[in-house]
């Protein structure tokens, strides 16, 4: 039996768009941590401002490319300041993290979503609960208490926020995935989605950071910390790459991958994201992983992959394809 040159050629360019896609989405931590280490950027201010310009450069591209994309349903536009609300809580979150705990680790801990989301579906959406699953969930939590350092009572006393903040951003993240795919089932187009949940998320954000910024960590003590970066057009310009960068290119490819590649092996492929934070931390900003970290990294990564290797309902497109 022979394989054909054609369709072999266009897995390999399948493995490939997919392989930079995770690339590219791997660079939003290394970006956060930049931004909070050099310019000290307050966590709330970065995620505003990478939300706002997600949602003008896709209202910019859109607008000129498929402007009948912008219209929705009055029926969607609920869901979507939900969905908005739920992203701009993971975002406050996961920023955070990058902030506290690194990039590296604050990367794998967010992928402890892939449990989150299992326990989640079941209890919620009834999705069942497999022996398959519950190997996944208990290697990606395993993963996280090593990763975290959580098996060490004296971290829980010096590093409890830390801690705190990086897993219940993967537990936020659960909740985005999930309304990916409700929005998936609702048949919305992905695009479009993101760019209204985007939009919305940056305006919670704007009023987490106005209205309660002085309860909130990481938040805008007063309305002129909004420009905190002010003169500074090199942190604009990393903000703009952030937005352009990571998470509109980084979806754009990963979703260009699933023309060539099924939706389960693209978000195996799509996995690899803390491995290569991890490469790219180490090379930057001189980050280093512990023995055990690793171990517990391997876990996590361990329990994504079974997760999508036998899940029996792959994500579909619509749902998040990165942090």
């Amino acid at each position: 039996m022979t394989t054909n040159p054609l369709t072999q050629n266009h897995t390999s360019r399948g493995y490939l768009i997919a392989f930079i896609s995770a690339i590219i989405l791997s660079t939003t931590a290394i970006l956060i941590r930049h931004l909070s280490v050099n310019y000290h950027l307050p966590a709330l201010i970065l995620a505003f401002w990478r939300d706002s310009f997600v949602a003008l450069t896709l209202l910019t591209v859109l607008g000129l490319s498929r402007p009948s994309s912008l219209h929705v349903e009055k029926r969607d536009l609920l869901y979507f300041l939900l969905y908005g609300l739920v992203l701009a809580i993971f975002n406050s979150l996961w920023t955070n993290s990058v902030v506290l705990n690194g990039a590296a680790v604050s990367t794998v801990l967010v992928y402890s979503s892939a449990a989150f989301t299992a326990l989640l579906g079941w209890w919620l959406l009834k999705e069942t609960l497999g022996w398959i699953k519950v190997l996944a969930v208990c290697l990606s939590l395993g993963g996280c208490v090593l990763v975290a350092g959580a098996y060490d009572p004296s971290v829980w006393q010096s590093n409890l926020l830390a801690i705190f903040t990086g897993i219940i951003s993967g537990l936020a993240y659960a909740a985005y995935s999930l309304m990916g795919r409700k929005a998936a089932n609702r048949g919305l187009n992905a695009w479009t989605t993101i760019l209204y949940i985007f939009a919305f998320a940056a305006s919670f954000l704007m009023v987490f950071n106005l209205l309660l910024g002085k309860s909130l960590p990481g938040a805008a003590s007063q309305p002129a910390d909004m420009f905190w970066l002010g003169h500074a057009w090199a942190g604009w310009g990393v903000l703009l790459l952030l937005a352009a960068g990571p998470t509109v290119a980084g979806f754009g490819l990963y979703n260009v991958s699933l023309g060539y590649l099924p939706s389960s092996v693209a978000n195996l492929i799509l996995s690899t994201e803390p491995v290569f934070t991890a490469i790219i931390a180490f090379l930057l900003l001189g980050e280093r992983m512990t023995g055990i970290q690793v171990v517990g990294s391997l876990l996590v990564l361990g329990g994504v992959a079974i997760m999508r290797l036998f899940e029996r309902e792959p994500a579909t497109e619509a749902e998040p394809a990165g942090v």
